[in-house]
């Protein structure tokens, strides 16, 4: 019931603070006889680890990850797979201020009303810190998915701030700080300046996308493939709001619009999301999230201390000033886990289905 475990058969437990002396996850449930090393799990950690461009916070956490137990001569062994990613570059003085004062938009007053107690340095548990475990976890999970399945997970920038990204090619993602779909990102790079000059924080909206998923993937009725995706996007730090497929465009859409018509070579759209009735179509699985502005800003603000007396707070330190510029890689680890998990649960109860191929049959030929 503490919330620190994600997933059944591919269970996640998630631990640590942002400045305590480590962080982790043990994965328990992986399946055997899989190659592992550090190299597989670094290059995610890498893509959402601090201090990579002066967009982010200056926190200089290299987020060298160690595998404990679970692997045996570079295989897995089916038992729980321990990872532990050290914190080198604390500066918890940079809380002390705050220690008795509840930031706005953080979880500083939820955490101490229900605890009684909270750790305030860098903000402890609820800390955007803890989610490089659950990327490191995803980035297992995306292996074992490809090499089964040949599934693919990616991610961009959609929007930041007031500012629509148009999407160009998956190939300009990986040569910005921003994770945008576009060469030129001169008019994000100024936008983030001013922002920063200014004191302030922004929200941005995260596309990620899963292509070559499974059929069938996904239980009916209260462990749907997209309920389960939507959970899985809330559970990230700054999520305030997920769209699968059409989303909130599904209002204004008409039933002749948003019902993907089907042909004997597969669907013509994918207003759906690659999901109908909470189960996977083999469409790509398409999801959007909204983060909302970063939480930690210069620019002061009203609020009340551990006496319930009001206070002016002014949070210091070194912070993100869109924290959505490092979730691409977050979000594309929990859409991991969510698959990976359903893959299993598939697996375990549908492996014997066979689906005859009727010639007849409007999705023969594609399935």
């Amino acid at each position: 019931m503490s919330g620190n475990t994600f997933g059944t058969l591919f269970a996640v437990t998630n631990f640590g603070e942002s400045h305590g002396p480590a962080i982790g996850c043990v994965i328990d449930g992986c399946p055997p006889g899989m190659a592992l090393s550090e190299a597989d799990i670094q290059g995610d950690l890498d893509r959402r680890r601090p201090g990579t461009s002066r967009h982010v916070t200056q926190r200089n956490e290299p987020d060298a990850v160690q595998i404990l137990s679970g692997v045996y001569e570079g295989k897995t062994t089916g038992t729980p797979i321990a990872l532990l990613i050290q914190n080198t570059d604390q500066r918890s003085k940079d809380y002390g201020q705050i220690a008795q004062q509840f930031r706005p938009g953080h979880a500083d007053f939820t955490y101490f009303k229900k605890y009684g107690i909270r750790d305030p340095r860098g903000g402890g548990r609820s800390s955007a810190r803890l989610t490089a475990p659950m990327v490191a976890a995803g980035a297992v999970a995306k292996k074992w998915l490809f090499e089964k399945y040949g599934t693919v997970f990616r991610g961009c920038m959609a929007q930041i701030g007031d500012i629509v990204i148009p999407f160009e090619s998956w190939d300009h993602v990986p040569n910005n700080p921003f994770f945008a779909p576009v060469a030129d990102v001169s008019q994000l790079e100024a936008y983030m300046d001013a922002l920063r000059k200014a004191g302030d924080s922004c929200g941005a909206r995260i596309r990620v996308t899963a292509s070559k998923v499974p059929v069938g993937l996904g239980e009916p009725l209260f462990d749907k493939m997209d309920s389960d995706i939507a959970w899985a996007m809330m559970g990230i730090n700054a999520v305030k709001g997920v769209e699968i497929g059409a989303g909130f465009a599904s209002v204004t859409q008409r039933g002749t619009t948003h019902g993907d018509s089907i042909t004997p070579e597969g669907f013509v759209t994918n207003n759906a999301g690659g999901v109908l009735g909470g189960i996977s179509t083999g469409q790509d699985l398409e999801v959007s999230i909204a983060i909302k502005p970063t939480s930690s800003i210069i620019s002061p603000r009203q609020s009340i201390d551990v006496n319930n007396q009001p206070v002016e707070v002014v949070t210091k330190g070194r912070h993100d000033p869109c924290v959505g510029i490092r979730a691409t890689p977050i979000a594309e680890a929990m859409l991991a886990l969510v698959v990976m998990e359903h893959a299993l649960r598939n697996r375990a109860q549908c492996g014997d289905v066979n689906v005859s191929q009727d010639p007849s049959s409007p999705q023969a030929s594609f399935l």
